[in-house]
């Protein structure tokens, strides 16, 4: 190269500020273009698959709340006999107490594992929002205790002797209704995850407030049994649901951050 092209090529370098990167241009992540936070979704990805892979290594623990889900129902059978019509009216009822104690019977262990390890020291030096974290382990003891619940809920009405066109209010109530039932309980356990031994006072505080889900729960298929409506108790439960999305996660990530420290 002459002198007066490597001249030319540094004025052009100097004086053009397009050309002062010689780097050609790179397409910006996608989350980048999009706007949105871009460590939110892997962070869920991360605590979703380190909570699988501690729930495959306590595989009898994790089998527990459906076990005794399908062990109340059975119990309340056997304590009915044989009378189909007795059942069947106090089958919708069985069904969500299970549900709820069986939520209840894993509520304590949600954040104390956490806790004890430090886990939750992490959670709140997380580049994400503490609240996130919590939503995402709310999810994750909904789907490990109530999903498997749902999924078994038709044969456990058919044991029950429930009337088929009781089952799909039954369904959607416990769609609704399980969620804002592990939402709640996250808030109590936050509230007592830095205090040992407290699985009688995290019964104590969450029954309380499990009572209005249960009752407007087991009462839409009451009302669907008498042939009223029951669309007012669910859109009730979903009321519930959408307020518990948005104020449970906050409430529970400030009862541990209170905890914590």
């Amino acid at each position: 190269m002459s002198d007066h092209d490597h001249a030319t090529g540094v004025a052009v370098h100097e004086g053009d500020p397009a050309h002062t990167n010689t780097a050609p241009d790179r397409p910006a992540p996608s989350s980048a273009r999009n706007g949105d936070p871009p460590s939110l979704t892997r962070a869920a990805q991360a605590l979703i698959a380190r909570d699988l892979r501690l729930l495959w290594r306590r595989r009898g623990d994790a089998l527990q709340p459906v076990l005794f889900a399908l062990l109340v129902v059975v119990l309340f059978a056997l304590a009915l006999g044989s009378d189909a019509r007795l059942q069947a009216q106090v089958a919708a009822g069985v069904l969500w107490v299970s549900a709820l104690l069986s939520g209840l019977l894993a509520l304590d262990t949600l954040f104390r594992g956490d806790a004890e390890d430090g886990s939750l020291e992490q959670w709140m030096l997380a580049p994400v929002p503490l609240g996130w974290l919590v939503a995402v382990r709310t999810f994750m003891h909904w789907a490990t205790t109530a999903l498997p619940l749902l999924i078994a809920t038709p044969l456990l009405a058919e044991l029950l002797h429930l009337p088929h066109a009781q089952l799909p209010v039954l369904m959607v109530g416990l769609g609704l209704g399980t969620p804002l039932l592990s939402l709640i309980g996250a808030v109590v356990a936050a509230l007592t995850v830095g205090m040992r031994r407290s699985g009688i006072l995290v019964g104590l505080l969450a029954l309380p407030l499990y009572v209005p889900v249960l009752v407007f729960g087991a009462g839409s298929v009451a009302a669907s049994a008498q042939g009223l409506d029951p669309v007012g108790a669910l859109l009730l439960l979903g009321a519930g649901l959408v307020v518990a999305l948005v104020l449970a996660p906050l409430t529970a990530a400030a009862a541990i951050r209170i905890a914590v420290h």
